[in-house]
């Protein structure tokens, strides 16, 4: 009986583990990248966004000094130059409390991020979620 208590309450707190979303939005298309939090964040590969940009989303809860949300966007390019860092965005974990009358973008607002060779344009917003 024991185990089947510490068991219910092991998938209970996985199913409420936090994660962060992000919704981003390039040609017409939006998807939700999601993240949990990354141990070993240098290993957070990122996301292709159509047949250009990169989307590198990290959630960091450990050390609790150090504990961050870091969102990377990329222009991946032909070799040589290869992927090109064009944003970059860190907020604090937890992030502040989002306003419910203007929050409707969550804890970032809504970003644009401009790739002047192609003249392509993506947005994306991003929420902490249970």
């Amino acid at each position: 009986m024991k185990n089947l208590l510490l068991l219910a309450a092991l998938t209970c707190g996985i199913a409420q583990a936090e994660t962060v979303a992000c919704h981003v939005s390039y040609g017409g298309e939006t998807q939700v990248i999601r993240a949990q939090p990354a141990t070993t964040p240098y290993t957070v590969a990122p996301t292709s966004i159509g047949s250009y940009f990169m989307f590198r989303l990290v959630f960091e809860r450990q050390p609790p000094g150090l504990a961050a949300i870091k969102l990377y966007t990329y222009a991946d390019r032909d070799p040589p130059q290869g992927a090109v860092l064009l944003h970059q965005a860190d907020y604090l974990y937890p992030p502040p409390p989002v306003n419910k009358r203007n929050g409707q973008y969550g804890f970032t607002g809504l970003q644009r991020v401009y790739e002047p060779i192609r003249d392509g344009e993506l947005y994306y917003w991003c929420e902490l979620t249970k």
